[in-house]
């Protein structure tokens, strides 16, 4: 029998060697992440795919799925510590390789294969690890699923069983390639910088867009595990500054950036402005309920207000549903109100048909993006990003918290909100018009300043954003209030940037 895991175990050790750690605050909301030989082992890996099995064998769903693996210099290892474990616990593994994760959604429909494992940690930093899971596509896993997998492996609810097999998918890239290759190219001539941050998607973005007739100026499209520039993460100022240079220097039509496992997506104009994704995701509503009039779009309580109140959307009869932050929760509210597309501030967008098959893909995405340029040929990115009503936003900021504490932390700051509404305080000067806690605090004010607290679900973080329709001056204001009643908790740290 596979050996219970631990929680904390010291490398360079008999105990760390010959036992699973597996830390459990790593099972996040709606994915899995580690860090790499402190919050996990390989043998812990195993565990993880044991116990994922035996989810799978409990959902009724057939054993049989996709992994693939980010390029890192250990996710290799990890991704086949996870196969040991699915397969002694009876799954049959098709291992489609070095991927990014799109590429492992994609071929669970074209696989036929209903479950997926990809062994990612996205665009965080170098020594974290994860696995993003699923077992009903294109959805992937959210609270529920992560819960009852967590007290599976953390209790050692597994087992071996019978039926475990493994195969190899040659070249799978090149499938999925084509597949978003097989239409007309662009009318329109683009240059189009491709920005991958040296994460996954640099091994493919070029090839990619080229092959839709685009002209491509690579940036950081070399391989590199170490990031050595900055993190793949189009929602890092860091990123977007460098996409924004490079538009700059190759007077591109605009810049594409692809965040580290390539589900992402984030945009910077042909002025050098970089446009957040949730304004980006206004600009597509705008033009696809053209084709599409009374269309739904899911959008995440980070995003701008502007879906609410953009006229465009109004006249073309856009109904917009406000729902929790994450891949998972977005994907499959996409999915249940069969919306025509969904929207994240982080740069997750999901597609359903005929534009994708509902899950978030950073390629999906640039082309959408690409083909609202070709639809408005007298139009420059700049064009389109001015034609929105204007608003002051943030980024979204990001203070620390402890993992073991950071929800108590929301819900502590939930609690404050509402006792200022109801005693009709004031927040940045003036009355609380409405408090959403679909997902943390969404608080708005009178004027439609408002600004956001919730718990990170993928680091020790909180998650901070503010937005003012009125000035810079009062989202400044805004953000000021929002962060003086973070400070009431001494649990919250340094923000990784601000405004």
């Amino acid at each position: 029998m596979f050996p219970k895991p631990s929680p904390e175990l010291f490398p360079n050790t008999y105990a760390y060697e010959t036992q699973p750690m597996v830390k459990p605050t790593g099972f996040r909301e709606y994915d899995a992440r580690w860090l790499f030989e402190k919050e996990i082992n390989l043998m812990g890996v195993q565990a993880l795919g044991l116990g994922l099995a035996r989810l799978l064998k409990e959902l009724g769903v057939p054993r049989d799925i996709v992994v693939g693996h980010d390029f890192r210099s250990y996710s290799a290892s990890i991704k086949l510590a996870l196969t040991a474990g699915l397969m002694a616990g009876g799954a049959k593994v098709r291992d489609i390789g070095l991927a990014i994760t799109p590429m492992a959604y994609f071929a669970q429909f074209v696989l036929d294969v209903p479950a997926v494992a990809m062994v990612t940690a996205s665009h965080n930093d170098n020594g974290w690890t994860g696995v993003k899971m699923g077992s009903a596509r294109p959805v992937t896993f959210g609270p529920d699923e992560m819960g009852r997998l967590r007290d599976i492996v953390i209790g050692g609810d597994y087992g071996p069983d019978p039926g475990g097999a493994y195969e190899f998918v040659p070249d799978f890239p090149t499938r999925y390639i084509a597949d978003l290759t097989n239409r007309p190219k662009f009318r329109r001539q683009m240059k189009v910088v491709a920005a991958c941050g040296n994460g996954t998607a640099g091994a493919f973005a070029p090839q990619l867009l080229g092959a839709l007739g685009v002209e491509v100026v690579p940036l950081d499209c070399g391989l590199d595990f170490a990031f050595p520039r900055y993190n793949p993460n189009p929602e890092d100022l860091h990123m977007l500054h460098a996409m924004a240079d490079a538009v700059k220097e190759s007077g591109a039509d605009v810049a594409l950036g692809f965040d580290g496992d390539g589900d992402r997506c984030g945009v910077v104009d042909n002025e050098g402005a970089e446009i957040f994704a949730d304004k980006i995701g206004v600009m597509l509503a705008r033009d696809l309920s053209k084709l599409h009039p009374n269309a739904t779009f899911v959008v995440d309580v980070k995003s701008t207000g502007l879906f609410a109140t953009d006229p465009a959307l109004t006249a073309n009869g856009v109904k917009v549903d406000f729902w929790k932050t994450g891949h998972s929760h977005i994907k499959r509210r996409v999915r249940d109100l069969k919306a025509l597309a969904g929207f994240e501030k982080s740069g997750h967008f999901f597609f359903n048909a005929p534009v994708g098959r509902g899950y978030d893909d950073g390629f999906v995405t640039a082309i959408a993006v690409l083909d609202m340029l070709d639809r408005n040929p007298g139009k420059s990115m700049a064009d389109l990003y001015r034609d929105l009503p204007k608003t002051w936003g943030s980024p979204t900021m990001s203070p620390h918290c402890a993992d073991e504490v950071k929800y108590d932390v929301a819900d502590r700051v939930v609690a404050r909100f509402k006792a200022m509404q109801a005693r009709g305080e004031l927040l940045a000067g003036q009355p609380i018009r409405e408090i959403v806690t679909i997902n943390g605090a969404r608080v708005t004010v009178e004027d439609g300043a408002w600004g956001l607290v919730r718990a990170s679900s993928n680091k020790p973080e909180l998650v901070v954003v503010v937005e003012s329709p009125v000035s810079e001056a009062r989202m400044r204001e805004m953000f000021k209030a929002v962060d003086s009643v973070l400070r009431e908790n001494r649990e919250v740290g340094a923000y990784n940037q601000s405004i």
